[in-house]
């Protein structure tokens, strides 16, 4: 239990950064009606891209970073999306 509160901490402590993509995805989503807060930590301290907290909704946006890497210059598939 301690260590889960040191994690929470220093997760806590750091800014988010959200990437263009993301920014994009919310402002589509606000142009459709879709209120929502943007980078919005639960109580629990889950950071959420996106969320409307009242109707437990939530939506993540995970771009091409979390897919490929960079190698020199090159993109190459990082994991499972071969």
């Amino acid at each position: 239990a301690h260590m889960q509160s040191e994690l929470l901490t220093a997760f806590k402590c750091q800014e988010p950064t959200p990437s263009q993509l993301q920014r994009n995805v919310a402002a589509a989503l606000h142009r459709i009606g879709w209120n929502h807060s943007f980078e919005y930590e639960t109580p629990e301290g889950l950071s959420l891209d996106m969320a409307q907290p009242e109707t437990k909704c939530a939506i993540e946006v995970d771009g091409p970073s979390h897919y490929l890497k960079c190698n020199g210059r090159r993109l190459t598939v990082n994991g499972r999306t071969k």
